[in-house]
């Protein structure tokens, strides 16, 4: 059966969301620039973890996430940093601090291509929950190695990792927003740059593509208009305790 064929959700799912769900999964089972495509799959496997993990239930609770001792629900083919920063990303994010990133264990390159990989496939299955479908299974990962590519004109300013600043969007890293016209959240994940690409591939298909943000009260190519969508999207922003 072809992936993400949607044969059981109760609504027709546009083609373009299918198209997008099944692109990111090919790519998520190949190498990427800091892990090996089992390892991409792996980190998504422990976002499905995260989920189910009672001790992330458990943690969240806790005054702080530091010192709360406890083991994760993991599948036990990643090392433990990388566990535990995915379970954070997924379940306790907002107490991320700039001193966990940067005492994790991981590689600043590392963790954004994790944290890449974690967001995308969390927003993937919990467009599958939200219908009511079965999680789609995981690719089987093609063997590669990573290329280690960090942009040249990354450096650190205002987030908690290194990142290509407004104007460095530039040879290779064109693609990723026009000359000095982006957003401190299209820049977020720009260490590694295809982990923006991923993204942006499927958060055009769920979301508006970045041309379109700009398109405040014109035909959305969505059954919601513009102000339905931002509705939506500000009330999950809210009840998700997402600070951005």
């Amino acid at each position: 059966m072809t992936a993400f064929s949607f044969q059981n959700s109760p609504y027709k799912i546009r083609t373009d969301i299918s198209s997008a769900y099944r692109e990111y999964w090919h790519c998520l089972a190949q190498a990427g620039s800091w892990w090996s495509g089992a390892e991409r799959v792996a980190i998504a496997r422990e976002v499905r973890n995260a989920t189910q993990c009672d001790y992330c239930s458990e943690r969240k609770k806790a005054l702080s996430p530091y010192q709360f001792p406890g083991t994760h629900q993991e599948s036990g083919t990643l090392p433990s940093a990388a566990v535990d920063a995915v379970h954070r990303v997924i379940t306790d994010q907002n107490r991320i601090t700039q001193t966990y990133v940067e005492n994790c264990e991981l590689s600043e390159e590392q963790y954004v291509e994790l944290v890449g990989v974690a967001v995308t496939v969390f927003s993937i299955d919990e467009s599958m929950r939200a219908l009511g479908v079965a999680l789609e299974p995981l690719p089987e990962p093609v063997e590669g190695e990573p290329d280690h590519y960090r942009p040249i004109k990354a450096k650190r300013d205002v987030g908690f990792v290194a990142m290509i600043p407004v104007d460095g969007a530039v040879g290779v890293e064109k693609d990723l927003w026009k000359a000095g016209q982006t957003a401190h959240v299209l820049r977020a994940l720009s260490l590694v740059p295809n982990a923006v690409r991923e993204w942006y591939r499927v958060g055009d298909a769920q979301y508006l593509s970045v041309s379109q943000m700009k398109n405040l009260s014109g035909p959305t190519g969505r059954a919601l208009d513009r102000r339905q969508i931002e509705l939506v999207a500000g009330r999950i922003s809210a009840c998700s305790e997402c600070f951005y």
